[in-house]
């Protein structure tokens, strides 16, 4: 059962890593000191794998670039995304926490309508330790809250939920949106703070940003694959959406919740309209085939793990969706790649695999 509503959750400081996908010097760590610095992080570092990246002192830190996921992996390696942040499910692979939060370098500390920090990891453990009601929606939102319940006509045999695989958090300041809302509407900026949790019903996908999100890595984690993107392929910026589709279709299958709403980050920065429609061009177009094929896919009664469901998903991905273009043949083919080192990282032969590629490690705490 869930924590109380009423208690403070756990800081889960030895149970939960952080994962950041970056390019860049993580200076903004700084301002997250007072909240992220008790936790293990694992930074994946995109491009070029020579750069040297800063990290503020006092973090406890491993830090893989390209070369190292290379040498893990091996020729499995292919099916890590290059100059993409779908990078960070790499991260992902090599945590051995029970729960995961992952946020963007470009992500800052939101403030309530009241002008107080969020303690976003706080509002996400919270999440992901009370229980999800994707069965029936309660119309006071999450009922496990602090002055919520169940209202009058709830069924009781529900009310007792189910596990919550996924927080899916928001964004004040710059929007999360596609290329071509970004052109029309390049001034906008998200100022409203809704103080609200809901459970994502049964059936219902959403588009799953990767910059404010964590999952209890146990429940969901081999499913949290952020796909082919990037450097290479025909494709980027849908990363996070591929993982969500696939994440809440094996939820639903499994009887696990996907939470959305609280809490909220500050994203700094609006990226550049014109190269992100270049990188969401086609999908723009095949997001209108993709969604309808995962709103309609079924999963057998047999496939009861993560990691079975995601191999079926893989194989009606590459039946249902090569039609639509032959990148979806190598993406299925990625995603068994995906589950193959998963598995192999997540077993006994792992330790061999990362004596032989040992990132850069500092524990400076």
């Amino acid at each position: 059962m869930a924590v109380p509503a009423t208690s403070l959750p756990p800081l889960l400081k030895d149970e939960l890593d952080i994962v950041i996908p970056t390019i860049r010097n993580l200076d903004f760590l700084e301002q997250w000191r007072p909240y992220l610095s008790p936790y293990h992080l694992i930074i994946v570092q995109d491009g070029d794998p020579t750069k040297v990246i800063k990290v503020p002192e006092g973090y406890d830190y491993e830090l893989y670039n390209r070369n190292d996921i290379n040498r893990i992996l091996g020729p499995k390696a292919s099916c890590i995304s290059f100059k993409d942040s779908a990078c960070r499910c790499f991260g992902f692979m090599m945590s051995k926490k029970k729960y995961v939060f992952t946020i963007d370098d470009d992500c800052w500390v939101a403030k309530d309508p009241q002008g107080n920090e969020i303690n976003a990891l706080e509002q996400h453990i919270t999440n992901i330790l009370s229980p999800s009601t994707p069965f029936f929606f309660n119309t006071l939102y999450d009922p496990y809250r602090k002055g919520a319940d169940f209202v009058r006509g709830y069924p009781f045999s529900l009310r007792e939920g189910v596990p919550t695989a996924i927080s899916h958090g928001l964004w004040l300041n710059v929007p999360d949106y596609d290329a071509p809302t970004q052109l029309v509407k390049p001034a906008e900026r998200n100022t409203r703070f809704v103080d609200m949790v809901m459970t994502i019903p049964k059936g219902t996908l959403f588009p799953m940003c990767g910059m404010n999100l964590a999952f209890d890595r146990s429940l969901i984690g081999p499913a949290m694959y952020f796909g082919l993107m990037g450097d290479g392929q025909p494709i980027g910026r849908y990363d996070d959406m591929w993982a969500g589709w696939c994440c809440k279709v094996i939820c639903d299958h499994l009887g696990l919740g996907v939470k959305t709403g609280l809490p909220y980050i500050h994203h700094s920065k609006a990226s550049n309209p014109f190269v992100n429609l270049k990188k969401e061009y086609k999908g723009i177009f095949w997001q209108e085939e993709i969604i309808p094929f995962f709103q309609q896919v079924q999963l057998p009664k047999e496939a009861v793990t993560v990691e079975q469901c995601y191999i079926e998903l893989s194989k009606q991905v590459k039946e249902k969706l090569t039609g639509v273009d032959p990148y979806f043949t190598k993406l299925a083919d990625a995603m068994v790649t995906w589950i193959d080192a998963w598995t192999e990282i997540n077993s006994g032969s792992s330790k061999t695999a990362v004596a032989n590629g040992t990132p850069k490690v500092s524990k400076s705490k």
